[in-house]
């Protein structure tokens, strides 16, 4: 039996799964690493601890391996979006890196307007100027950190740092630099045009590869470490979204997934780059060969959730949290809440607006701020789900991954509020498995990513829409929507009171 590592890089852990040629996950290792937030809207890693952090996982996954370490053919990444780590002209990081929900860039995003147009900047990278990509971050260090900046000579995001450490190659692949704003996503180059705005080099940016491009092979030294063998192919990997899409099937028209993790993701198939979504969703490369994806965020998704964990129910498990949802109505008694606790992104680009518990009375119970606060980031992400329908595409059936996987009521929840088929998958490794599909295909073991998926992914249970529930969701939802337009103005008013 042949085997392919995936190694999913995320905010914060790194998961890495060992998975064999019928697609069955045989080890997986999660190791997690500290979040840095010195201010407020500052979000911060230090890059070599996912290294470190990458480099141990691999350990254990070798250690409880008792095969042959040469049947462990490939590895290949999946990793969070838009976190920028600049480099030195020996490959070592200038400063911490910034990442996707850091939101100090919002100067850097006017600008980026001013000096190419909103209506330029869509024709070229299909996306707006948000404070999570990348460019922004760029021109924040360009301007605030002048030193450090001087003595950059590329930068890369958070999985191709720890793909370049365990190989000595540089290289990014076109699904995570279409969230740089500086791909041309169309065309699938670096924007010359964009560069020479903001007095960047064309070369300052990596060299570009597909996902499933072999890259190289183990260092010996990491060879060494790991206890894998110096001959494992590396393949260069995803954006975690392009990889869950991937490793939940998302590879034709028509399929669409909601993926819950840190963030929320609604993300549907595109065959083509010439669709217009006047920038209300993002638009990307996906890391299947010559295929697209449209993809609309929200920040807090499952963060929300574990927020509230934190705050008013620590120490206990998410299970214990959640038990009693179901015997919860919907509405949660009156009761909504919207997630905006780090701001929003769609269909709000707000990094001012926070979150509320709209309808409190002393009636309420626990329960029902936990069932407000699943309906509220259900309700944000069909937000999306309306763009894309409203956009003529056709959505019947959700494939669900992440926390929001977890739960049945959850999931229910979902069929209700969205209005279509959800369908929950017998092994849920979303970006991971991702990753160890585009290693299966790299390495020859399927002549197609399809095909690949045909074999590794298998569905467990659907759910349907409850025709009274969804009703009863449609009138909530339009409630749901006042809330944003009723306290943006107050919570602009607030920012000044934040620490």
């Amino acid at each position: 039996m042949k085997y392919v590592i995936g190694v999913d890089l995320g905010t914060s852990a790194v998961k890495i799964l060992l998975v064999n040629q019928e697609g069955d996950v045989v080890k997986e290792v999660s190791k997690d690493y500290p979040l840095i937030q010195e201010k407020t809207g500052y979000s911060e890693q230090n890059p070599d601890d996912w290294v470190t952090q990458t480099v141990q996982g691999l350990q254990e996954i070798t250690a409880a391996f008792d095969g042959d370490i040469n049947d462990i053919e490939g590895m290949s990444f999946s990793g969070q979006m838009h976190g920028l780590v600049l480099l030195d002209e020996h490959h070592n990081p200038l400063r911490h890196a910034i990442l996707w929900n850091d939101t100090r860039t919002t100067a850097e995003c006017r600008d980026i307007y001013e000096k190419v147009g909103e209506e330029r900047l869509l024709e070229l990278t299909k996306n707006p100027a948000l404070e999570g990509f990348t460019l922004p971050k760029i021109l924040w260090v360009q301007k605030h950190e002048p030193t450090i900046f001087s003595k950059a000579k590329t930068f890369v995001l958070p999985k191709d740092y720890v793909r370049l450490k365990l190989t000595g190659k540089l290289h990014m692949d076109y699904s995570d630099a279409a969230g740089t704003l500086l791909l041309n996503v169309s065309k699938k180059e670096w924007s010359k045009e964009i560069c020479e705005q903001f007095q960047l080099d064309v070369n300052f940016c990596p060299p570009l590869v597909g996902s499933h491009d072999e890259v190289g092979t183990i260092l010996p030294a990491v060879a060494e470490q790991t206890g894998l063998s110096s001959a494992t192919k590396v393949f260069a990997g995803g954006a975690d979204n392009a990889c869950g899409a991937i490793g939940s099937g998302i590879l034709e028209e028509g399929k669409t997934l909601a993926s819950i993790g840190t963030s929320g993701v609604i993300l549907s198939y595109e065959s083509s780059e010439d669709k217009d979504f006047k920038g209300t969703v993002h638009y990307f490369n996906h890391g299947a060969p010559n295929a697209f994806y449209t993809m609309g965020v929200t920040l807090a998704a499952g963060y929300s959730l574990s927020w509230f964990k934190d705050v008013f129910a620590k120490g206990e498990e998410f299970t214990e949290l959640l038990a009693n949802v179901s015997n919860i109505p919907p509405g949660a008694n009156g009761l909504l809440f919207t997630p905006y606790i780090v701001g929003e992104r769609t269909p709000h680009v707000d990094s001012t607006i926070r979150g509320s518990f709209i309808g409190m009375d002393s009636s309420h119970t626990r329960d029902d701020f936990v069932r407000a606060v699943l309906e509220g980031i259900t309700f944000s992400l069909h937000e999306s789900i309306e763009i894309f329908r409203n956009h003529g595409k056709q959505i019947d059936t959700v494939v669900s991954i992440g926390g929001g996987a977890k739960n049945e009521a959850w999931l229910q929840m979902q069929a209700d509020i969205f209005n279509a088929k959800i369908v929950k998958l017998s092994s849920e490794q979303g970006p991971g498995m991702g990753a160890a599909m585009l290693a299966a295909y790299g390495s020859g073991w399927f002549g197609s990513l399809p095909e690949c998926a045909n074999t590794f992914l298998k569905v467990d249970k659907e759910f349907i829409p409850n025709e009274e529930n969804v009703s009863r969701y449609n009138e909530i939802y339009k409630l749901y929507k006042e809330v944003y337009v009723q306290t943006k103005e107050l919570n602009e008013k607030l920012v000044p009171l934040r620490k």
